[in-house]
């Protein structure tokens, strides 16, 4: 690696803006009029910005990571000023130079993020109690990482089987509900409107359970949902049921379904306990998307990634509260030869970051692939089956299709295999979006490379890569794919 590090494209720094506003107000601060004392060396990169008052912002990025500092006010993260610092060292016009050291204000805060880094990475080997790192778990649903100190492992106990307790409690009062519902008829839940279901979704908050009250939420819905809402809520009743009945006996289940189970109604492992006692897979792994969400109270990211040699696809979440951008934000396209440790699964995906051992060019530069090799239609479908069969609560897989064409049409969009002549339809919850003419669009009506979920409603495509020039197009950049 050079001094200054593998240079970002402008469409990768954009993936970390936290919405439209920062991207269009960074993309303003991305000149060099702007900055003073700007500089970057190794993994970091920092600058001063001239402001509205007599004292110019103090902004610093951690490549690695990355993470951001900045003196400005603003609660976005990142803000607009490290957007702008970031966007003017993707250009590589000499706005901000390679080779010199961080100033005394940027080298403090990076050391204390070294220590930090280097902290949990020992508590990790050594089985100790930590933080947990930027992948996110439970903790944003009520679960809190521990922050140090020796944990009472009998104490720990009685709160486990408390939870589990009313957790319990909570499935046995929503098997009664799905069985009035399914006593007096489908019809009734048309009828009955949202209140009936609002207030069930609210003691499944009070049993601690929030896998249940999303499964009570998404029930609540679907009489609205338009044409062929019926069959639609009976299968979701289906599910619901099961996942009650799975809780309920735990104890008759195989151990990776039954750590399936937990996760579903919303018990997760902490990550420093994950990473302390998981089974660490080191790769280079290619991020092959990143989509951000909201239920309201917490703000969601999912952004996947695949192993070069181990082909495994992996799922780091993060959170935060509603308003602020989680801290995880790998670009699309970059690579990291890191530890992931997956969480039980009876078809683990999910993961969390350990180990970094070095970040390497992103997937668009001269030196890596242009795009990561991609499957057929019929082996997408074979992957979320092969998912399903392990994780019956499962939406979608994560697949990469190569050689497919957008199709629009009045019954929907299609992914047309131009090899097998099979199409995969698009999940019609992309219909009415943008997204989808984008990807038309950088098809061209030819064969693309696409990332997205496979599942039981069609395709939802994330990021396409475009063949001629052989670039990566990160969608999620220019409003995309999502």
């Amino acid at each position: 690696m050079n001094p200054q590090g593998e240079r970002w494209t402008a469409e990768q720094v954009l993936t970390l803006a936290p919405d439209a506003t920062s991207r269009t107000a960074g993309g303003r601060l991305a000149a060099v009029g702007q900055w003073s004392g700007a500089g970057a060396h190794g993994q970091a990169v920092w600058g001063l910005c001239s402001g509205s008052g007599s004292k110019p912002y103090q902004t610093v990025v951690d490549l690695n990571g990355p993470g951001y500092r900045c003196s400005c006010p603003s609660r976005k993260f990142p803000c607009k000023h490290a957007l702008g610092l970031l966007l003017l060292w993707a250009s590589g016009e000499g706005g901000v130079p390679g080779g010199g050291e961080p100033p005394e204000w940027a080298e403090q805060w990076l050391g204390d993020r070294r220590e930090r880094a280097e902290k949990l990475a020992a508590s990790a080997r050594d089985g100790g109690p930590g933080r947990g790192g930027g992948t996110g778990d439970g903790a944003g649903r009520g679960e809190k990482g521990e922050s140090g100190g020796t944990a009472d492992p009998e104490a720990a106990r009685r709160r486990a089987e408390r939870r589990a307790q009313r957790i319990a409690a909570g499935a046995t009062e929503l098997e009664r509900r799905l069985a009035d519902l399914l006593r007096d008829g489908l019809a009734s839940a048309d009828r009955a409107g949202y209140g009936a279901w609002d207030e069930t979704a609210a003691r499944m908050v009070d049993a601690q359970a929030p896998g249940l009250e999303a499964r009570v939420r998404e029930l609540a819905a679907i009489p609205s949902s338009g044409p062929g809402w019926p069959a639609r809520l009976l299968e979701e009743c289906a599910l619901a049921h099961l996942l009650n009945q799975g809780f309920l006996h735990l104890d008759r289940l195989p151990e990776k379904l039954a750590a399936t189970t937990r996760t579903r109604v919303g018990l997760t492992t902490p990550v420093s306990e994950l990473l302390a006692t998981g089974e660490p897979i080191r790769d280079r792994w290619l991020v092959l998307g990143r989509q951000d969400g909201t239920d309201g109270r917490l703000a969601t990211r999912r952004i996947w990634l695949r192993g070069e040699r181990t082909h495994r696809m992996a799922l780091l979440l993060s959170f935060s509260a509603p308003g602020q951008s989680p801290e995880l934000a790998l670009p699309t396209g970059l690579v990291l030869d890191a530890d992931l440790t997956y969480y039980p699964a009876a078809r683990p995906l999910r993961a969390a970051i350990g180990t970094r051992h070095e970040e390497l060019p992103h997937a668009s530069s001269s030196s890596a692939p242009s795009a990561p090799e991609g499957c057929d239609v019929d082996t997408a479908l074979a992957a979320y089956g092969a998912a399903l069969g392990e994780d019956p609560w499962l939406d979608g897989w994560p697949v990469v299709l190569a050689h497919v064409v957008p199709v629009p049409g009045d019954g929907g969009w299609q992914l047309a295999d131009e090899r097998s002549g099979s199409a995969l339809p698009v999940d019609p919850r992309c219909a009415g979006r943008t997204d989808l003419w984008q990807l038309m669009a950088i098809s061209g009506g030819g064969p693309v490379t696409v990332f997205g979920e496979c599942g039981h409603r069609g395709f939802s495509p994330l990021t396409a890569w475009d063949p001629i020039p052989v670039s990566l197009l990160d969608t999620a950049a220019q409003g995309g794919i999502r």
